[in-house]
C-alpha cells in the first residue's frame, strides 16, 4: 500500500486547529453582531482558509494513496470515500465544504450573511468530525 505522509497531515491538521481555535474566539453572539464589518469579514477568511486546509488534507491523502489524479475536486472526495479514508456522509460534507469555499472566494460580493451565519453556528463540528476520520484513517494506516 502507498506510504501517505503522515507529518504533512498532522501539520495540516494543526495548521487547522489554529485557523479554527481563532474562529472561536471571535463567533459572534448573534445575527446583527455577526453583521459588523471586520466581524464578517474574519469570520469568512477564517472558514475559508479553514476549507481550503481540509482541501489540502484530502489532497495529501489521494496523493499519497497514489489515486491517481482527480479531474476536479469534486472527485478527491469520490476517490477517498472508494478508498475507505471517509464515510460517503463525510464526502458529501466535503463536498459542500468546497462549494461553500468556492461561494466565498468567487461570489464574494454575493455572499448571504445569513448563510455564512449559519455555517459558523451549526456546521463548525463538520471540521472536528473531518479531522476524527482523517486522524483515524493516519493511525489506521500505521499498522
Amino acid at each position: 500500500m502507498a506510504e501517505v505522509d503522515r507529518e504533512r497531515i498532522l501539520s495540516k491538521i494543526d495548521e487547522l486547529d489554529s485557523y479554527l481555535s481563532e474562529l472561536k474566539q471571535i463567533l459572534p453572539r448573534n445575527f446583527e453582531e455577526y453583521q459588523q464589518v471586520e466581524k464578517k469579514r474574519a469570520c469568512e477568511r477564517l472558514l475559508q482558509i479553514s476549507i481550503e486546509v481540509v482541501i489540502d488534507v484530502c489532497n495529501l491523502l489521494v496523493s499519497g494513496l497514489r489515486l491517481g489524479l482527480p479531474a476536479e475536486e469534486d472527485d478527491l472526495f469520490v476517490k477517498l470515500v472508494k478508498a475507505g479514508v471517509f464515510s460517503k456522509k463525510m464526502g458529501e460534507r466535503l463536498r459542500q465544504m468546497k462549494g461553500f469555499r468556492n461561494i466565498l472566494v468567487h461570489e464574494y460580493a454575493d455572499v448571504d450573511d445569513m448563510l455564512v451565519y449559519n455555517a459558523l453556528t451549526t456546521e463548525l463540528d463538520d471540521f472536528r468530525l473531518f479531522k476524527k476520520e482523517v486522524l483515524g484513517f493516519v493511525e489506521e494506516s500505521r499498522k
